[in-house]
């Protein structure tokens, strides 16, 4: 069952998603954030594919089945665990090549919105951040590491230069009394945080908390090979970033693989004042090409 008075989340760049993707019938696609379907939607009404969606947070189930009702199972496949799992999946599925896989690696609106969930430093609710609602959470992150620890987590994952000075806050405050939920938490962020503007000073030390409690880039890092030895030739990667961490790896894993072709865009002016969350969105596409391939056309260019 879907939550209500949620507002579902918008799918960033949806059109160019599928433009680059371009889906073709009776091909085979991985939707690996299915989120609240937007993506998966779209490619199912753009052609006549066969798409498996995953997403490990359970809250998502009722947009998926609602996605099954219309669609059947015989063009939509629902799978409710993190894409880490990628290998274990497509074995389970008989995938063995697949024609296209999209990420939107940004957090949701609706786990954004769902105050409960411990996401957002304007939500009162108990720290939590846990995509998959099971495991490590970021209560226990910041009531029991040591100062060295969490400054060390929001350095290297929020790249917040005020790391140590928060770090100290925090078990300073901690010690008084424990710091159980989200505006809490950010107050003592905020009180740490010598810097204005229009980001709020706590945005970079909740990201780093959610992403550590969530392990996203090793799961990104580790997740990018499995896609692509899923991938055809000439199949394509399809990814919406957030933040520079992120595109740095993706980056990165493009560098690495030289059978890989590759190219950026980001979202328009329009979408920007209508989606303000896009504003840090950026798509990549990675296309697998036959590495010959790739060597003939640069002697020819020659």
């Amino acid at each position: 069952m879907m939550v209500e008075n949620i507002v579902p989340h918008i799918p960033v760049m949806l059109d160019e998603v599928i433009v680059n993707l371009a889906p073709k019938a009776g091909e085979t696609y991985i939707d690996c954030t299915f989120g609240a379907g937007g993506y998966s939607r779209k490619i199912l009404a753009t052609s006549n594919c066969k798409l498996y969606a995953i997403d490990q947070d359970p809250s998502v189930i009722g947009y998926a089945n609602e996605l099954t009702q219309e669609y059947s199972l015989e063009r939509f496949t629902f799978i409710n665990q993190n894409f880490a799992n990628l290998v274990n999946i497509a074995k389970e599925n008989n995938l063995n090549h697949v024609d296209g896989i999209v990420f939107d690696l940004g957090i949701s609106s609706m786990q954004v919105d769902q105050a409960e969930r411990g996401f957002s430093f304007n939500k009162e609710a108990k720290l939590d951040m846990r995509m998959s609602q099971t495991g490590l959470d970021a209560w226990e992150v910041v009531n029991t590491y040591s100062e060295e620890d969490l400054a060390d987590i929001i350095y290297y994952y929020g790249e917040e230069t005020f790391s140590r000075r928060i770090a100290k806050n925090i078990v300073h405050n901690r010690k008084l009394n424990p710091i159980n939920t989200t505006i809490e938490l950010a107050k003592i962020i905020q009180s740490s945080v010598k810097r204005k503007g229009k980001i709020d000073p706590a945005t970079k030390t909740f990201q780093a908390i959610r992403i550590y409690v969530n392990d996203e880039l090793k799961v990104l890092k580790k997740t990018l090979i499995a896609a692509y030895n899923l991938l055809k030739l000439d199949g394509k990667l399809v990814i919406v970033s957030f933040q520079g961490l992120e595109d740095r790896i993706i980056k990165d894993f493009i560098q690495l693989n030289p059978n890989l072709r590759a190219k950026a865009s980001k979202p328009s002016l329009a979408e920007i004042r209508s989606n303000p969350r896009s504003r840090s969105a950026k798509l990549r596409t990675i296309i697998k090409k036959d590495l010959n391939i790739l060597l003939d056309e640069a002697r020819s260019n020659i």
